[in-house]
């Protein structure tokens, strides 16, 4: 079985985080093992408290998981602090990481910024060169570029920014562009609209954490870009199709659509 490693925060609510990515990575198929970068206490209707933990800890729950269980692929979460980003970025180099998705969650649906500014830079100057992908949003994508974005002109010229300033490939996600939910493929001088069907769904907490960790588990299973791209969009697509409806707030995605147990739940 393929292996796959995310590192990320906990949601104790289930639908976005650690707990997101496991359920995301074993209905793809996938052997999933996780590294907690904070804890939090939240729900669907908000988050009202973060405690994360020491750098030294995250690197000893890594240490862990790469001399036993090698990870085919890597997703990698929201990470706030400078210490967490170093001590990752260390990790995964020493141990010749492979197939590394970074979702640079920086920003929330709002547009509020979720991180320092300091964090951003370490982010830059470390994890994002070191992806094989990155999967920002079109309020991350601005952000990371430096340039508003407003049409899908300007999505191409984003995304094109920010693929030759870290050397990796580039999606940016158009699911908060009201006019559609088309992402937008940069890689090698070169992009690939993946066109999206939008569901008419307000529960969608954890929609980015499933996308990136669905396009890990493409990877570690031995999948193109392209085609492990396609096969996460279909996946959440079909996660937002369910209609799942929980909570008092935003609600969680049906991560288990496509398994067969799903249908008497």
């Amino acid at each position: 079985m393929k292996t796959a490693l995310t590192i990320a925060g906990s949601d104790p609510s289930g639908g976005a985080g650690i707990q997101a990515d496991i359920k995301t990575m074993t209905a793809n198929g996938v052997y999933a093992m996780s590294a907690i970068t904070a804890l939090t206490a939240q729900n669907t209707t908000g988050v009202t408290g973060i405690m994360e933990v020491t750098p030294e800890f995250l690197g000893e729950q890594l240490d862990n998981i790469f001399t036993d269980i090698f990870p085919d692929a890597v997703k990698i979460g929201m990470v706030a602090s400078v210490g967490l980003i170093r001590v990752i970025s260390e990790k995964l180099e020493y141990y010749n990481a492979k197939n590394i998705v970074v979702d640079p969650v920086m920003v929330s649906t709002s547009g509020a910024k979720l991180i320092r500014d300091e964090a951003i830079e370490t982010l830059k100057s470390s994890l994002f060169r070191q992806a094989v992908l990155l999967t920002p949003n079109i309020h991350e994508a601005s952000i990371l570029a430096g340039m508003p974005i407003e049409s899908e002109e300007d999505m191409i010229r984003a995304a094109e920014i920010i693929s030759r300033q870290f050397g990796c490939a580039v999606l940016c996600k158009g699911g908060h562009n009201p006019k559609g939910a088309s992402d937008l493929l940069y890689r090698d001088n070169t992009y690939k609209w993946f066109m999206g069907e939008r569901i008419d769904n307000e529960n969608t907490h954890g929609t980015g954490c499933t996308l990136s960790s669905a396009i890990a588990c493409g990877l570690a299973k031995g999948m193109d870009l392209e085609e492990s791209i396609r096969m996460a969009k279909d996946y959440v697509t079909g996660a937002l199709k369910a209609m799942l409806n929980l909570g008092k707030g935003r609600g969680p995605l049906n991560h288990m659509w496509n398994l067969r147990q799903a249908d008497s739940l």
